[in-house]
């Protein structure tokens, strides 16, 4: 009886882990037509910007074909209050890249399963959600899911920290959200581009009253498990905060580490935020990346369909001149995806010094994460960002997807 109860064990456990992504292999630049040689200028460009002091440190990771063509350290993880060396395994603060990799996708899921459209009315998830009000004729406008994803809801960047910090003494999403929800909007939806943090953290809230769940659990039980991410949560924890790069010094001299560093995400949503707080390794990324890749699928792991991967990637109509997707960049003036790579590439960057570029076009992603708060926020990646994405770009050979 013994023997069969652990037979079953066995195999019940090996059945349920055939539901779960496996980690991308790592292979030879060449075996997925790119040159090696082109490739290193990629180092060049990042060892510059530490000799500069634009970042103590980076992690490149170059996704191609569903394998990691490059995986490189760089620099230093951490120079305060000691000095420790990169390794490709490091945990980053992902900043707004979070909104992508956790809080759309998450949007996109609930589409899919019917509990949303992209055209519903926000105050139908949220009750008490003001609508934008034309001052002078007093005309209404509805925001709309659409219009938070795409950062034209008119709802302003972000909000007084230090105000609401003194109101709450405790993190308190609700009265966050409360603040949301009547803050005087910019402009009227769907005809201004004005990124705002707001947004996302509105769709937090969307998706935390859809399903009964908070954002950190249902993107862990709907992406980040089923991908085999393993070292990408909010609030890291053991392992994960371990290889956890620190961020900015805090004023009583120690270094912020496994604590997002976005003020709002920290202070009033406790580290689970639908603008902030998605802590993840350039590994784990590419395997998200992967699955973006190939439709919405990766190692026979369905996250998305690919009629999905396909809408979230466009600029939705009516929306042509803003240059965003549905939770990501296509071509704003926040883009970094370089110069050479297809118009249809997205991606998204993060206020730590985190990016990710996806070209469909030519099967490629490239992630490059540093950690330039750290130790003073005097850091710079912009122009680096397509940089790297240009020597990556340029150093594939083989268009054949």
């Amino acid at each position: 009886m013994i023997k069969k109860v652990t037979l079953l064990s066995i195999a019940i456990l090996l059945g349920s882990s055939l539901l779960y992504s496996q980690p991308l292999p790592c292979v030879n630049p060449k075996k997925v037509g790119i040159d090696q040689q082109r490739l290193a200028y990629a180092d060049n460009a990042i060892n510059q910007a530490i000799q500069n002091k634009d970042i103590p440190g980076a992690v490149l990771a170059v996704v191609r074909h569903k394998k990691i063509a490059y995986l490189k350290a760089y620099g230093n993880k951490q120079v305060y209050p000691d000095t420790i060396a990169m390794t490709t395994n490091t945990v980053f603060d992902l900043a707004s890249v979070s909104k992508s990799v956790s809080t759309a996708i998450s949007t996109m899921i609930l589409l899919e399963r019917g509990q949303l459209r992209l055209r519903d009315n926000v105050a139908l998830y949220i009750p008490g959600f003001q609508s934008w009000t034309d001052s002078i004729s007093g005309k209404k406008k509805s925001i709309r899911i659409v219009d938070l994803l795409t950062h034209t809801s008119g709802l302003p960047p972000y909000a007084p920290v230090g105000e609401l910090k003194k109101e709450y003494a405790v993190p308190n999403p609700e009265g966050l959200m409360t603040y949301i929800s009547n803050v005087k909007r910019n402009n009227e939806p769907a005809t201004v581009f004005d990124y705002s943090c707001l947004n996302f953290i509105t769709l937090q809230h969307v998706i935390e009253n859809i399903t009964g769940m908070s954002l950190q659990s249902f993107a862990r039980q709907n992406i980040f498990i089923p991908l085999g991410m393993k070292h990408t949560d909010y609030n890291p924890t053991g392992e994960t905060l371990s290889w956890t790069a620190p961020t900015e010094k805090q004023a009583d001299g120690s270094a912020l580490k496994g604590k997002v560093h976005d003020p709002l995400a920290n202070v009033m949503n406790g580290g689970v935020s639908g603008n902030a707080g998605v802590f993840s390794n350039a590994e784990d990324l590419s395997i998200l990346a992967a699955m973006l890749l190939n439709d919405g699928e990766i190692n026979k792991v369905r996250v998305l369909s690919p009629l999905t991967v396909r809408a979230m990637k466009s600029v939705p109509k009516g929306y042509e001149q803003f240059g965003r997707s549905l939770g990501w960049d296509v071509y704003s003036a926040y883009a970094s995806d370089g110069d050479l790579f297809d118009i249809s590439a997205y991606g998204h960057t993060g206020y730590t010094g985190t990016s990710i570029s996806i070209d469909p076009e030519t099967d490629t992603a490239v992630i490059l994460l540093t950690n330039r708060v750290h130790p003073e926020d005097k850091g710079g990646v912009v122009r680096l960002r397509e940089v790297v994405a240009n020597v990556v770009a340029a150093s594939i050979t083989d268009l054949k997807k």
